[in-house]
């Protein structure tokens, strides 16, 4: 992996919260199955291995978040990791950097559901409160500092 790709990564999880890190692992699944499949297509099985099995061990990692039987939802994942799984190893069998491709774009349509759910789940930013004014200054001296706080720019 790619120094700067590993930076951004550890910088976007820090801090993130529950729905930032699903996506960050999203984002390493995709990218793993994208590394994955450049390789095949260059029949560098060595690195296509590599990079599928890093990918497996982010599948067991988004595996481990799901409480299998705890709902619909949950049935669901259950089911999509389970068929990741196979057909990655299908796609390795067949040396098939297309199947690769198609899971990786699987894998990101589910990434932009969660982003869709964090961004909508986000508390709004910090309201923009207009500034105080206060009773030291009266008259003209006053409203001049007044209008020197309303005209910033930045």
């Amino acid at each position: 992996m790619i120094t700067t790709d590993m930076t951004y990564r550890q910088t976007a999880v820090e801090g993130a919260s529950g729905f930032g890190l699903l996506i960050a692992l999203y984002d390493t699944l995709a990218s793993d199955l994208r590394s994955a499949a450049a390789a095949q297509q260059v029949n560098d099985l060595e690195k296509r291995s590599a990079r599928v099995n890093h990918a497996f061990t982010v599948l067991g990692f988004l595996e481990n978040w799901v409480e299998p039987g705890s709902g619909e939802l949950a049935d669901g994942l259950v089911m999509f990791y389970a068929r990741l799984r196979r057909k990655m190893i299908e796609a390795q069998a067949k040396q098939s950097a297309k199947m690769l491709e198609d899971l990786m774009t699987e894998a990101l349509s589910i990434r932009e559901v969660w982003q869709q759910l964090d961004t909508a789940t986000a508390a709004s930013g910090p309201e923009i409160l207009p500034p105080v004014r206060t009773q030291k200054f009266g008259g003209a001296f006053q409203r001049q500092v007044e209008q020197q706080q309303l005209s910033w720019s930045a």
